[in-house]
């Protein structure tokens, strides 16, 4: 096979990967977003390319042999946020588990090593690829160096050969270090010749071929002025020349031989990408080269019998049932059957048989009758399907496992049992085949399946309790999760009236609105183009209209969302612009999203909570995702409008509660100011803008408050002076101005941020107040990126968890104070720090009194917890 070198830009790749996607981090509080973008990308080049070799350059440092040079070189450029500079670490351990090569040189750039080894490689006549967003690259372009320069964030990229490079820019490979010495290059701060832009500096080239030959025959160059400014920056014009060179003999100690790349090993691959939460990357990595011909482990014999009547012998006092439904959704999902184990023996009963049996219906509703399940919810739910309202539930082995676990991505009952070391059961793939849960086996095959299951829920049940003992868990479980997975299974299966006329309604007018605001952009631009073109719009505002250039990117002119705020004062297009955006996205994503969740037998949604989730012990939902109904924009909020009470003569009832994140953080720290202030009912952001500041009350403006806002909100999720920065859009070293002061300000809220640190090094863990763990092993890690992960993680969780952790129990305390007081009034969603009921208008008065009391007298704190509510005839009139 011929030699394949690939030679990867580090530095260039992984901060386009930065900036081109949204700030992210995995389930352990750990910025992966350049990361994941990077191997997105890296698996994509190693199915395209096929390289025998492979080499990943990064930039040594700051300062480099050019330094020498001109000092300025590159000294325009902003500090590296710590949200990405904390990510080069882990990129290089993903590099590491690929057995990928990847080398930096003090004094040198990535550049001077890919332009050397790309060098050597060409001269044995080795096909060379070069991935970079770099431009500068594109001068060791020859007919066996082919330069890859990505485009639009780091999946477009179009190939450069010199064909292409000739048809693109008009010059050879070789010209393009005279092209740069010409006209410069701003963001590495390059002087060139002032005033010479790419189309004068390439005409030159046309006419003179390379730089020394423009100076030779500088009385022939047309035009006064251009001469004059190539005669006055004749020194800046060749010291450019040098700046912009790769070294095509940089000293490295690398060799080509040495970059060999053979393939990587799935499995080291796939325990990264677990590691990081790259779930979506998994199959990419672990799929054929393990999948089809793996062959599962040697299972024991077990014993059991199917059930085609079953009869009171069959149900001991202690019982472990498992449900097995094929597919996510188990609102929908049928149901294949049921494993019941106990001391009287193992069963699988068939669907059927026990849906239809007043036997299986009375023991299920005997609360006397204890329960061992996987998923209480999910049982729930799917015999309230079957009208049976299951009871006596004691043990539910999901939310075990996700308190003892918090950080792992699989609660299944096969990945628990291989977790305590029992193979005596198979993952569900091995049973249903590949994609998983697409097809029901032979009725054999199926039913021993679910047994092996049941019984391993049956026999780790005691060594899972004792270890929620051990960690003082016990009764989060018991009193806290538990309680909560059958309120929300009633919850789930109730589901919440959505009037679907006034959705498609909602779609015809925001169709109508987008068509008006099209046409007044059209009006106000003299033309018709295409609004979701950066392409087109580009042109029309910079050129045409005359506005102000923000950012450039390397195919024209940036027209992000950030970038046209801050020229909403510029053009009265510009609003409208930004306007039709935000439109969009609500019609695409949410009103027609909702609408096809929406069941057309109820016309209900049954939104499914996930409480096995997130490792702070927050919920979250899906199909749909509640959460994230956005409220911003009037249109936003108006969606709300469609979801109603189910019954005539009825009304949404909506009570949340207000800054408990704060509040819990004034409870945990201690501080006075901060307690003081909630004790007194003051506005806190207001008070924090006056520390800030350094003003009085009646100084404080909007826009004091706002950016205070952001900082105490910050706070509460470690943001850095970058994270700041960006949330308020102003400078890093105000941002850090801010923080400092803050921390002047509330000297309580410093203390307990270095004290939490201090202790979760200590104990590998930290924990809200009802002992939820969050385990934090990266907390004494030598890899900076991870330990200030951890360290953030820790100063959050314990804030975050806590509030989670209160609205929980809110919900538990005034389910009991509806059924106790008889009201007919339900509790349909949680969504964030807000619970919605549905309630008949004679119940109003008294949801006024009991909501409140109940959800601010849930637990007791140093502050007083506050709660908001209002109602009306839909959600959005309820809020």
């Amino acid at each position: 096979m011929a030699n394949k070198l690939v030679l990867i830009d580090g530095n260039s790749i992984i901060y386009r990967a930065f900036f081109a996607l949204p700030l992210l981090n995995n389930d352990k509080g750990v910025y992966t977003n350049a990361v994941y973008g990077f191997t997105t990308m890296l698996l994509k080049i190693l199915e395209d390319e096929k390289p025998t070799h492979v080499l990943v350059a990064f930039d040594a440092g700051k300062t480099t042999f050019r330094h020498d040079t001109y000092k300025e070189y590159k000294g325009g450029r902003q500090k590296t946020p710590p949200e990405l500079s904390e990510q080069f670490p882990l990129l290089k351990e993903v590099l590491n588990a690929f057995q990928i090569s990847h080398y930096q040189l003090d004094q040198y750039e990535a550049d001077d090593i890919i332009g050397t080894l790309a060098t050597k490689a060409e001269k044995d006549n080795w096909d060379v690829t070069v991935i970079s967003g770099d431009k500068d690259l594109l001068q060791l372009v020859s007919d066996k160096v082919t330069v890859n320069l990505t485009k639009k964030g780091i999946s477009d990229a179009d190939s450069y050969t010199p064909s292409f490079m000739q048809e693109k820019m008009e010059i050879r490979p070789d010209q393009l270090i005279d092209l740069k010495a010409l006209m410069g290059d701003s963001s590495d701060n390059i002087p060139g010749v002032p005033g010479v832009g790419q189309k004068t500096a390439t005409k030159l080239l046309k006419e003179y071929e390379k730089l020394e030959n423009v100076y030779e025959n500088i009385e022939n160059v047309s035009g006064k002025k251009l001469k004059e400014k190539l005669e006055n920056h004749k020194d800046e014009a060749f010291m450019s020349k040098d700046l912009v060179t790769i070294n095509r003999e940089s000293p490295i100690e690398v060799t080509i031989d040495e970059i060999s790349y053979e393939g990587y090993q799935p499995a080291k691959v796939s325990s990264i990408f677990k590691d990081l939460g790259f779930q979506s990357l998994l199959t990419r990595v672990s799929g054929d080269e393990q999948g089809e011909e793996a062959v599962p482990a040697e299972l024991s014999d077990i014993e059991y019998s199917i059930v085609e009547d079953p009869a009171d012998d069959i149900f001991t006092d202690v019982t472990a049932l498992v449900v097995e439904m094929l597919g996510e959704n188990y609102h929908q999902a049928p149901i294949e059957g049921f494993g019941v184990v106990n001391e009287s023996g193992n069963y699988f009963i068939p669907t059927d048989t026990a849906v239809t049996s007043e036997v299986f219906k009375e023991w299920a509703e005997d609360s006397a009758k204890k329960k061992i399940v996987f998923d209480a919810k999910k049982t729930m739910v799917a015999l309230l399907r079957n009208n049976i309202h299951i009871q006596g539930i004691t043990f539910d082995m999901l939310l075990t496992s996700y308190l003892l676990n918090p950080a792992e991505n699989n609660h299944d009952i096969p990945a628990i049992a291989h977790r305590t070391g029992e193979t005596n059961v198979l993952y569900d793939e091995e049973v249903y085949g590949k994609g998983a849960k697409t097809k029901v086996p032979e009725q054999d095959v199926l039913s021993e399946h679910v047994v092996r299951k049941t019984c391993l829920l049956y026999k780790v049940k005691a060594d899972m309790e004792k270890q929620l003992e051990d960690n003082e868990q016990l009764e989060l479980l018991k009193e806290l999760e538990m309680p909560l997975a059958l309120i929300l299974g009633e919850m789930e299966h109730t589901g919440v009236e959505v009037d679907i006329n006034r959705l498609e309604e909602m779609g015809v007018s925001l169709k109508e609105r987008l068509e008006t605001i099209e046409s007044e952009v059209y009006d106000l631009a003299g033309e018709k183009f295409n609004l979701n073109s950066p392409k087109q719009l580009g042109p029309i505002l910079f050129e045409k209209l005359g506005l102000p250039v923000i950012k450039k990117t390397k195919t024209g002119y940036s027209t992000a969302a950030d970038v046209l705020e801050q020229l909403e004062s510029e053009h009265e297009i510009i609003p409208k612009l930004l306007l039709y955006r935000q439109l969009g996205k609500l019609q695409s994503t949410y009103i027609e999203g909702l609408l096809k969740v929406v069941n057309r037998n109820t016309n209900k949604i049954h939104t499914r909570f996930n409480q096995a989730l997130t490792q702070t012990g927050r919920l979250s939902s899906i199909e749909p995702n509640l959460q994230n109904i956005p409220i911003r924009l009037e249109e936003g909020r108006k969606i709300r409008q469609a979801f109603v009470p189910s019954k005539k003569d009825w009304i949404m009832f909506a009570a949340d509660y207000s800054q408990i994140e704060l509040r819990v953080l004034a409870h945990i720290a201690e501080d006075e100011k901060l307690v003081a202030a909630f004790t007194n009912d003051s506005d806190i952001h207001t008070q924090t803008a006056m520390d800030v500041f350094h003003v009085g009350a009646d100084e404080v403006t909007a826009n004091m408050r706002r950016q205070a806002k952001a900082v105490n909100f910050g706070i509460v999720y470690g943001i850095s002076d970058f994270g700041l920065s960006q949330s308020l859009g102003i400078t890093r070293k105000e941002a850090k101005k801010f923080i400092e002061r803050y921390f002047e300000s509330f000297p309580g809220v410093k203390t307990y941020m270095d004290e939490i640190i201090q202790e979760a090094k200590h104990q590998g863990y930290v924990t809200t107040l009802m002992k939820r763990r969050r385990y934090l092993p990266e907390i004494t890690s030598r890899n900076f990126n991870r330990r200030s992960f951890a360290e953030r993680t820790a100063m959050n969780t314990p804030i975050q968890g806590s509030a989670a952790d209160i609205i929980k129990k809110a919900m538990i305390d005034l389910h009991e104070k509806l059924l106790d007081e008889k009201m007919e009034a339900k509790m349909l969603l949680q969504v964030h720090d807000e619970l919605i009921l549905e309630a008949p208008k004679n119940e109003v008065e008294k949801l006024k009194e009991i909501v409140p009391t109940v959800m601010e007298n849930t637990v007791e704190l140093s502050v007083p917890l506050k709660v908001d509510y209002e109602y009306g005839d839909s959600w959005f009139d309820s809020k």
